[in-house]
């Protein structure tokens, strides 16, 4: 039975200053990565969620699977590796944000076919890919190959969630992209992603162009402005977002997403076809739906997805 939304990809520890620091020698670690992120906030939202990894044995790698667990998601797509775990540093340095980025050889890198069971893709009803699990070691052959396996089988979602700066073969990682977008049925791209891929493109245009290439659903943030979608051979729908204090915006596109996840879980939308046929009173519940979870996961500190009680009470205390 196809039970589970399925996120696949990198975890790791993110070393974030501690409130208030002046300096930059004592950090706070945070349990991270976008897939792991949406995992948690699929299984907080109330859908059965399952995490497709390869993890350190290392002290890290030990926390990163309490806190998996601890989350309600399953681990049973889960393997181990004797590396280390990718880690990743942010600092401040004459007012602005440094980032430093520890993952060459480690073990979410390593994952490989051996490492993706069989009842992954039994039982898998939604796979989610993206992000640094598409650019380093093994792993991106291995989500390459499980996208391709599970095609037409379960409803395929990526969101890209680049990362410039860790790109080392640009010609490459495009290559891949463009294999993944035409697989996908649901692509979600921040405007920030849109850029880099598209550089010059307005929205519109590049919700047209996208679509054509294969997704049934194309969705594109844009931050504090909500966001857009467009349905093969449809027309663009404009969502506002939500009007908030801003705390922080880590983990906003990852709960955005994981928003949209679940709403089309609920509605029993899980295929190419059912969701290209999407109507637009859905589209646009949908969009609200993942837009109030991601501006609830900016009311506070990280990546913190809310919960679905959350999300309904924020969605009638805004309902005018």
């Amino acid at each position: 039975m196809r039970s589970f939304i399925t996120c696949m990809g990198e975890c790791l520890i993110d070393f974030l200053p501690l409130p208030g620091e002046k300096k930059n020698d004592e950090f706070r670690a945070y349990p991270a990565g976008s897939p792991l992120n949406i995992a948690v906030g699929v299984a907080r939202l109330g859908q059965p969620s399952a995490f497709a990894s390869k993890i350190s044995d290392d002290y890290f790698g030990r926390r990163l699977r309490a806190y998996i667990a601890t989350n309600g998601i399953d681990t049973r797509y889960l393997s181990t590796a004797g590396a280390h775990s990718t880690l990743a540093f942010v600092a401040m340095e004459a007012g602005q944000a440094s980032f430093d980025f520890y993952g060459e050889g480690t073990a979410d890198a390593l994952m490989t076919q051996d490492d993706v069971p069989d009842k992954l893709f039994a039982e898998t009803k939604i796979l989610q890919i993206g992000s640094v699990s598409l650019l380093r070691g093994t792993t991106p052959d291995t989500v390459l190959s499980t996208f391709e396996k599970l095609k037409g089988q379960a409803l395929l979602s990526l969101d890209p969630n680049i990362r410039p700066s860790l790109i080392k073969n640009e010609a490459h990682y495009r290559t891949l992209l463009q294999k993944l977008i035409g697989l996908a049925d649901l692509l979600k791209l921040s405007d920030a992603d849109l850029d880099w891929l598209m550089p010059g493109q307005a929205p519109e245009t590049a919700l047209q162009q996208l679509s054509q290439q294969g997704p049934a659903l194309v969705v594109i943030t844009q931050g504090a402005a909500g966001a857009m979608a467009m349905r093969k051979g449809g027309t663009p729908i404009q969502m506002p977002g939500f009007t908030i204090e801003v705390k922080d915006t880590i983990g906003a596109g990852d709960t955005f997403c994981a928003g949209l996840l679940t709403y089309l879980a609920d509605q029993e939308i899980l295929s190419h076809e059912v969701l290209a046929e999407i109507t637009d009173d859905k589209l646009a519940n949908m969009l609200r739906f993942a837009a109030a979870a991601a501006a609830l996961n900016c009311l506070r500190e990280g990546a913190d997805p809310p919960k679905r009680e959350e999300v309904e009470q924020f969605l009638i205390q805004h309902s005018s």
